[in-house]
């Protein structure tokens, strides 16, 4: 793998740590009824054209973390088609974090754009 690829593999997976823990908050708060985690997967993916910022395997540890500091709740649940299925909804907790994260997600981004403005070496 080339120096520069390294560089953006690290960086890339840096910068997701935080932005999947958001992205599972904001998923959860529009969702009408709990979701399981394929299920997640599969609306990211949706959302994700190029499929490489919200891998899978990423989600269920996240999901597990915010359950466990008491953004989500989950419950499980059989399935007729396979092993049961852990279903997650947002606390009130979570909604009021996820409000902190989403000015704090604005407030960075703004800084970084106003930052990175005319420095494209294209």
């Amino acid at each position: 793998m080339s120096e520069g690829k390294s560089h953006l593999r690290k960086f890339q997976k840096e910068l997701n740590a935080g932005i999947v823990a958001l992205v599972l908050l904001a998923t959860l708060a529009q969702a009408r009824e709990p979701q399981y985690g394929y299920q997640i997967a599969k609306h990211l993916e949706k959302n994700d054209e190029e499929n490489s910022i919200m891998k899978q395997g990423t989600l269920y540890p996240v999901l597990r973390s915010l359950s466990a500091a008491g953004l989500l709740n989950s419950y499980v649940e059989p399935s007729v088609s396979g092993p049961p299925r852990r279903y997650y909804t947002i606390t009130d907790a979570g909604r009021t974090v996820l409000d902190q994260w989403q000015d704090a997600w604005v407030t960075t981004r703004n800084f970084v754009d106003t930052m990175m403005k005319d420095s494209r070496h294209d």
